[in-house]
This record gives structure tokens, sequence and C-alpha cells, in this order.
């Protein structure tokens, strides 16, 4: 080979050698993305696990209340001991129970901080990711509010308010019409007027339910939602007018963070207990 071909020759394997090289390095970058999607996914599955792990142990720590206790005498059955879960936590207040779901959790509000028990243990205030049953400062602990909005957190397998999601069944829904909250000698019935997908909006900061007309409003849009997403009841026990008293069960949809399910229930019956 003469000097001249060879002088041609060595400059095309030299870009050859150079475009092997930039495919490599491709190549890497590719496999280390990969590798850091891959180990993000693990964190982020193994994450999701171990809270999900502690809700359930959350769960089970329920003594579950038995509803179906026959009254006896004039007073009705409580199976709640509110004094053994008050020494784990002055905060809990109630306890709301709804049959075939996995709703049956005391009810806390915080003292101080509004948004305390949504990443809080109710049984000893301890760091939980799945939270507690709450409400906010703005209801009062007697549930003679208008409107009481109890939060609960969606996701965290069948924990928390996650199985109120089985109220989008039409058959769930027209078979169960009850749900029940136990104070200290007291039990209060509430009857399921509806059950639908609303938007994020705080019910009690957007509502002045002090006002005739707002009042009025939000009792239209639970006897009457515009949701594609709904369950409605319109054969009532009690009709629903300004003395009523509703309770709305919130909690998240998964994947949708600009909407929540509500589960609306109106005050039937308030019945002192043992």
């Amino acid at each position: 080979m003469n000097e001249k071909n060879r002088e041609n020759k060595e400059p095309i394997e030299t870009k050859t050698e150079n475009q092997d090289k930039k495919k490599n390095k491709k190549r890497i970058i590719l496999l280390i993305l990969a590798i850091v999607v891959f180990v993000c996914a693990c964190v982020h599955i193994g994450i999701y696990l171990y809270n999900s792990s502690m809700a359930q142990r959350e769960a089970d720590l329920v003594t579950t209340p038995d509803t179906t206790v026959s009254q006896t005498g004039p007073l009705a059955d409580n199976p709640v001991d509110f004094a053994a879960l008050q020494q784990g936590n002055d905060e809990i207040y109630a306890w709301i129970k709804i049959e075939d779901t996995d709703v049956d959790y005391p009810i806390v509000q915080s003292k101080n901080d509004d948004d305390f028990y949504l990443r809080h243990s109710a049984y000893d205030k301890s760091w939980l990711a799945s939270g507690a049953i709450y409400t906010q400062g703005m209801n009062s602990k007697d549930f003679s509010d208008p409107v009481t909005v109890i939060y609960g957190h969606n996701g965290y397998r069948e924990t928390m308010f996650t199985s109120l999601h089985q109220f989008e069944d039409e058959a769930f829904f027209d078979s169960h019409e009850y749900f029940y909250i136990y104070m200290p000698q007291r039990k209060l019935t509430y009857q399921v007027v509806s059950a639908f997908k609303y938007d994020d909006r705080h019910i009690m900061n957007s509502f002045n339910f002090a006002v005739p007309q707002d009042l009025a409003n939000f009792q239209e849009t639970v006897k009457n939602p515009s949701s594609a997403l709904k369950n409605v009841r319109t054969d009532l026990d009690v009709p629903m007018d300004e003395n009523s008293k509703i309770v709305v069960l919130s909690t998240c949809i998964t994947n949708q963070k600009s909407n929540r399910y509500l589960v609306c229930g109106v005050l039937v019956k308030d019945e002192k207990t043992n």
C-alpha cells in the first residue's frame, strides 16, 4: 500500500472509532438512567409497602365495636371503651363504624394543629403516613354543627377511608343505609343520603353554614350532586331541612389530586347509651 492510500484510510478508521465511542457512551448513559429509574421505583414501592404495612398495623389495633348488639332497657349499648382509648390519647373523642367496610376507627381532633392527624396515629400521636380519622377545629366535637366534615386517607390497602369507595357500587350503596358514630354515653345514627365525586375545595372554608342560603345550597348538593360518579338515596327516614345535622366523610380519589370522594349522611337517631 502506498503512502497516499495509507493517509486516506487512517482518517476513516479514526472516524469509525469515534462513532463507536459515542455509541458506547450513549449505551452507558442509558444503562445508568435505567438503573436510577429502577432504584427509584424500588424505593417508592418499598416506602409504599412499609406505609401500607404500618397502616394495617394501626387498623389491627382496633377493637371492633359490635353495632348489632340489642338495646337493653332505656339505653342503647355503647361497645367503645373511651376511658381506655383516652389513656393513650386524650384527643380521641368519638368512634365511627360502617358495616361491611374497614371504616371502624376512633375519631380525633387536634387542639393545636388542624392537619396534625393527617400524618399521625390516633392511638399515640406517633408519626404514621396513613394518619387517622379526624375532624378540624372549625367543627365542634359534639356533632351539633349543620355540617361536620370527617377526613381520612385513601390508598393504604383497605385502611382508613379507602373502603368508602365501596359506595361507588350501586348495590352496596342501596344495601348499606346507615353509619354510626359513638361518643361517651351517646350513639348517633346517620342515614347515607349520597356518595359522589366532588372537587377539592375545603368545604368548611367555602361555605358559611350560619348563612341560610349557603346551608341550603350545600344541602342541595348533598341531595342532588352534579357528579357523574354518584349514588343518591331519596327515601329518607327523616326529611332534610334547615335543622338537619349532616356528616360528610371525605377521602381522596387515587390519581385525582383535584377531586375528593364524599359519603354524606344525615342524623336520623340520637340515643343515650350505657
